[in-house]
């Protein structure tokens, strides 16, 4: 007689991986705002994190493959890693831009990169909670975010304003270019909290 065996499908933990890249992605934008400060040398640790958290978004997609079942839909899965992904790859470009141009941060954009980071942190806690079936915590942090990445874009006019007393025209193009990335990665990041919601509403 001959034994069949049955074997079921996997059910990896997808909410484990994307927790690991979020924290990868908070710690890049912390990397951020060391850059932002003075740190040299944190624009390589930006882009090595980077590359790490990218293995982790691979991660996720080749599991989503294999998953039998899966904690949320896995369009939303799907979207809150790509979301992510983008804001760590807007980080990275803000720091290859200003070595192209070879124009070192200043205050603002110190500033306008904390208040991003302090997002990212809402977003990577915001996972958490959906690994603690905490859809109320979930949105909650996210509402938290979007706020910092209000204070981000007041503090991106402010530091445009200002750019019209300053007589050096490259200077100006330079930082008004790196100011509008800063501004589009804090948006990126508005993303992902919205579609926080939107994956807690879907669930209802």
């Amino acid at each position: 007689m001959t034994r069949r065996h049955w074997f079921l499908p996997q059910t990896p933990d997808l909410l484990t991986i994307l927790r690991k890249q979020a924290t990868l992605t908070t710690r890049g934008m912390e990397t951020l705002v060391a850059w932002a400060e003075g740190d040299a040398e944190a624009g390589e640790r930006l882009r090595l994190l980077e590359h790490e958290a990218d293995e982790r978004k691979g991660e996720l997609r080749e599991r989503l493959t294999e998953a039998f079942s899966t904690p949320m839909e896995p369009e939303d899965l799907f979207e809150l890693s790509r979301g992510i992904d983008e804001v760590l790859n807007s980080a990275k470009n803000v720091v290859g831009e200003a070595e192209a141009m070879e124009t070192p941060p200043d205050a603002a954009i110190a500033e306008m990169a904390a208040e991003i980071a302090a997002g990212a942190k809402r977003i990577e806690e915001a996972f958490a909670k959906f690994a603690e079936d905490d859809r109320a915590g979930a949105t909650a942090l996210a509402d938290r975010a979007i706020k910092e990445q209000r204070r981000a874009q007041h503090t991106y006019r402010r530091a445009m304003s200002a750019l019209i007393a300053n007589q050096d025209l490259r200077e100006v193009a330079a930082r008004r270019e790196l100011y509008r990335r800063l501004a589009r990665t804090g948006d990126e990041l508005v993303r992902v909290a919205e579609r926080v919601w939107y994956a807690v509403l879907k669930e209802r």
